[in-house]
């Protein structure tokens, strides 16, 4: 229970709490002093890398997630211009052969704002928080999530930017997220009106994919200049209440993304390319509070860190509900 907590902290915006040494178990402390001292380590990791930039593999499950946010989305337009009513609506709300599904921050929204529960509403959210729950984390944002692709995209074209001192990543304090989450909550009530919806970059795309490009496009091109020019991922971090809403509902997941200390290196390249990086700060050498360990609740489930760890320190793990004691 008391890492449940302490991820739902940080998916809030705290920062990863530091266990001191003295609190860790023996055999934790003495693999990190072993850690420390290994020489051998050090430069295996060396020779680890130079081979791995000689070697350099492709990103599968990058681009299976990619093939699964994209079929997810074009299923909408297809149903939609084909008039099949196999998926109708847009990811806010739809229906999967005649089966209702909602968004479960827009049917938040909805249900804040008309201050009444739709019976249809409720079916569709119960649904979708069953599935969310079952594959944890954000894993909506990573898997179907179409803002999440276009600004994967933007933050490749950053990164070189960056590299040419022609972009700057500035970083903002994480608890924002929380704070629009409530403010955008408050409104809704107050205003008996959806006002996040008119600003989702989400949304707006979902629609514009399947009913055709409006102005609200434009809003959308500005947060990505924003991130390209300004700071990395800026949206996904700092401020969508989409992201926050299925960390909440995915935190006691059984599917997680799982840390053996053991066999880390410590090398740093599974930070490199996270999203949300703050939640791998356990493979930050000497961080790790116990042998095997949980990625956050944070965690967007896009694989990458798997991917990128040369040591299997990093694995993908469902633990089935006796799992979750």
């Amino acid at each position: 229970m008391s890492g449940i907590l302490e991820s739902l902290r940080v998916l809030l915006g705290g920062d990863p709490k530091r266990v001191p040494k003295k609190e860790m178990p023996d055999e934790v402390r003495e693999l990190h002093a072993h850690k420390f001292s290994d020489k051998e380590r050090i430069e295996a990791i060396r020779i680890e890398l130079a081979h791995k930039e000689q070697h350099k593999m492709p990103e599968k499950k990058r681009r299976l997630r990619w093939a699964v946010l994209i079929a997810v989305n074009l299923l909408f337009v297809v149903s939609y211009y084909l008039d099949i009513q196999l998926l109708e609506g847009a990811l806010t709300a739809s229906r999967f052969m005649g089966f209702h599904m909602a968004d479960l921050n827009s049917a938040l929204q909805v249900m804040l704002a008309f201050k009444h529960v739709v019976i249809n509403l409720l079916i569709g959210t119960a649904t979708v928080f069953v599935l969310w729950w079952l594959l944890g984390g954000r894993t909506f944002c990573s898997w179907v999530c179409p803002y999440h692709l276009v600004a994967e995209w933007a933050e490749m074209l950053h990164e070189k930017l960056r590299a040419k001192g022609w972009a700057m990543d500035i970083q903002f304090d994480r608890r924002s997220r929380t704070w629009l989450w409530i403010l955008f909550a408050v409104l809704a009530f107050a205003t008996g009106y959806t006002v996040y919806e008119t600003i989702s970059p989400t949304g707006i795309l979902s629609r514009a994919l399947i009913y055709g490009p409006g102005v609200a496009l434009v809003w959308v091109g500005l947060i990505l200049l924003f991130e390209i020019f300004f700071s990395r991922r800026a949206w996904c971090r700092y401020a969508c209440p989409i992201g926050l809403t299925y960390g909440l509902v995915g935190a006691t997941s059984p599917f997680t993304v799982h840390y053996k200390l053991e066999n880390c290196y410590h090398e740093g390249e599974c930070r490199k390319v996270c999203l949300v990086p703050h939640v791998l700060d356990l493979t930050i050498k000497g961080r790790a509070p116990a042998l095997e360990l949980d990625v956050g609740a944070d965690c967007t489930r896009c694989l990458r860190c798997v991917d990128a760890c040369p040591t299997g320190a990093l694995t993908i793990k469902y633990k089935g509900l006796g799992g979750l004691v």
